[in-house]
């Protein structure tokens, strides 16, 4: 078969036959946060990593693999610096957490995996600028995978350990100081009234945050749109049918590239311009230019707000402005359902990293939960169905009844418990009629001496009944504890397993149960539902939680409960 000819899946089983194990991929990554930099630059990096692997005589893997490699070299456009905080941990003590470099994510993998002897990369600084990323360089190294540097070699010793973690550590603090100091100028700037982003439509881009011309062929339009919305008379779709006509077009922009041309060969397609496309205006970018209080002179400043601005005139003055919100927000309307539509589980189910409740709707006859998480949120599950959820449901109550083996185990462990504290119980109870004793003997006392302790002072007439009403209401509480069963503990248990085997009936039955049905056992059973990625995590109401832990020790959680339950009466 032509190599041409080959199909990544063929690619793919050369790969992990083996046939590439002894040679090696090449990385090459250009940085986002500084563009102008030369080793910064795809095709430089390249030429000093194929120089070094032919001076080195290391051989490089002549693979291509869509969405990674082009003759064994790996080129991606991303920073090192910036890294996704997400943990999860997993029960065996496994600690994962998202790279973010996908063809980073790919390399790394297929080397720890031994299909290929090792990278090659220019420094340090274009393999990670990161602790988490810089972790899995300094494993895989440990574990025999061989990475050479173009512009560096560390000695397998003790200084050549030092040298690494010199250069680790500068990376990853060239790029701190980079990030203040960005941060740090563009405070600098919005406070003097600059305008450190990019100007909206009616103003020129000139690459200059200090000067932000008007735009000769839209600014007019612009202005003119204000004027017109002010007068009351005109709609946003009149006023974009109107900006149309008048060849009113967006400014040319770049579309996004696709998920297939992020993962292209960054190396060969770098000088390569995308073509910039203009579209009419339509209603919501109406909306958004007559709502842009950028148009009135101002920026937005450090705090957020917005402040005179030293870079830019104004297009329509503050009065045309504020007018124009008034009448806006006297034609939005808000709608207000007087009865919710009666779809199962509204309000269960929340989204586990912003809290976000998800909302149910149907459609083409499909019950959907959607959530709309807040900006940056990690949760890739914004979509699902009813029965995703109730599938997930069913799994958790399937774990939540005590298996036969340990309601065994569970009955032999409390028999001897009991046994124990009913030996104290007796013991309490006689410790008990001797308080009880004492307590009638002081009444009587009291009572039969009353005028005697009043002539010598010890009490007042107050300080009798109230010497009185105490010792009442301690006898009363020590009868009342002795009353208690002394079958409690064994009762608890007996209702544990009760509870147990209601829990293990439900299971077969949920499937048939119709939607509001499968509802009344989901609030019965859990108080919260949160998604997470494609997991259900939950939280069980008071009552259910010794059903939440499968292992063993959940009857030493039971006896634990009970024994305090227990005790408890008797204190």
């Amino acid at each position: 078969m032509n190599k041409k000819n080959k199909s990544d899946a063929d690619i793919l089983k050369d790969i992990q036959s083996g046939k590439y194990r002894d040679l090696y991929l090449v990385y090459n990554r250009k940085s986002t946060d500084e563009a102008d930099n030369q080793k910064n630059s795809i095709s430089y990096q390249r030429v000093e990593n194929t120089r070094f692997a032919k001076r080195e005589h290391l051989q490089i893997a002549q693979v291509t693999l869509t969405g990674l490699c082009t003759n064994g070299l790996v080129s991606e456009k991303h920073s090192g610096f910036n890294e996704n905080e997400e943990l999860s941990f997993s029960d065996d003590g496994m600690v994962q957490y998202r790279i973010d470099r996908p063809k980073f994510q790919q390399m790394v993998q297929l080397v720890n995996a031994g299909y290929f002897k090792g990278i090659i990369c220019l420094c340090w600084d274009r393999i990670s600028r990161n602790k988490g990323d810089e972790t899995i360089v300094r494993k895989l190294m440990k574990r025999g995978v061989d990475i050479r540097f173009s512009w560096a070699t560390y000695d397998k010793s003790s200084s050549g350990e030092l040298h690494m973690d010199i250069d680790g550590m500068f990376a990853v603090h060239h790029s701190r100081v980079t990030s203040e100091k960005v941060t740090v100028s563009t405070k600098n700037s919005r406070e003097k009234g600059k305008c450190t982003y990019r100007a909206p439509i009616g103003y020129l881009n000139e690459g200059n945050m200090e000067h932000k011309p008007h735009d000769p062929e839209r600014a007019p339009i612009i202005a003119e749109m204000f004027e017109l919305y002010a007068t009351s008379d005109w709609s946003l779709a009149d006023l974009a049918r109107h900006a149309t006509k008048q060849g009113f077009t967006t400014v040319p922009m770049r579309s996004r590239r696709s998920k297939a041309e992020m993962l292209a060969d960054d190396g060969e397609n770098e000088q390569i311009e995308r073509e910039k496309i203009s579209k009419p205006i339509d209603e919501n970018g109406v909306s958004r230019i007559l709502t842009n209080q950028f148009y009135t002179g101002k920026v937005i400043g450090p705090d957020g707000r917005y402040i005179e601005s030293t870079s830019h005139e104004a297009l329509v003055s503050d009065d045309v402005f504020n007018n124009v919100q008034a009448l806006l927000s006297k034609k939005k309307v808000s709608v207000h359902y007087t009865e919710k539509l009666d779809h199962p589980l509204r309000g269960v189910v929340r989204c586990a990293h912003c809290q976000r409740v998800y909302t149910p709707y149907t459609k083409k006859g499909i019950l959907y939960f959607n959530a709309r998480c807040v900006k940056g949120c990690t949760n890739t599950m914004k979509n699902c169905n009813f029965d995703f959820v109730t599938g997930k449901i069913k799994g958790l109550i399937s774990n939540l009844y005590f298996t036969d083996d340990e309601l065994e185990e569970l009955e032999a462990r409390t028999s001897t418990d009991i046994s124990l504290l009913e030996n104290k119980r007796h013991n309490d109870i006689e410790k008990m009629g001797r308080q009880k004793k004492r307590i009638r003997e002081d009444l009587a006392y009291i009572r039969s001496n009353r005028l005697s302790l009043l002539k010598s002072g010890a009490y007042t007439p107050e300080g009798i009944v109230e010497e009185q009403d105490r010792l009442k209401a301690e006898l009363d509480q020590l009868i009342k504890d002795e009353s208690v069963s002394e079958t409690a503990m064994a009762d608890l248990m007996k209702d544990v397993v009760t509870l147990s085997e209601l829990i293990k009936n439900v299971v077969p039955v949920y499937d048939y149960a119709t939607p509001h049905e499968k509802e009344t056992i989901t609030r019965v059973i859990f108080s919260e539902l949160f998604i997470a990625q494609d997991t259900l995590e939950y939280k069980v109401k008071k009552g259910f939680e010794p059903f939440t832990d499968r292992i063993s020790a959940v009857c030493d959680e039971i006896i634990t409960f009970a024994r305090t339950y227990f005790q408890s009466q008797s204190d």
